[in-house]
């Protein structure tokens, strides 16, 4: 395994400990919900949807590389 695999194994496992760092929101929804009320019901799943934005960005923008790379060689 080379280290730039190693690098990407490592990043995908500590992403998922990422879903309960932000826990100032995470005491406000929980506060807000035991009470009652429903402001709150979806911020975690937005915090995860923000947070997965620039990776989904980087693929993005590797794949495009990638491809434009290959049809350069192909030619």
């Amino acid at each position: 395994m080379n280290k730039n695999s190693l690098a990407f194994l490592l990043l995908i496992i500590a992403t998922r400990k990422l879903n309960a760092q932000c826990a100032m929101c995470k005491a406000a929804v929980e506060a807000n919900l035991k009470d009652g009320g429903n402001a709150g019901a979806g911020l975690n799943e937005g915090i995860l949807y923000l947070m997965a934005m620039p990776y989904i960005a980087i693929l993005l923008f590797g794949v495009f590389y990638y491809f434009q790379k290959t049809k350069k060689q192909k030619v």
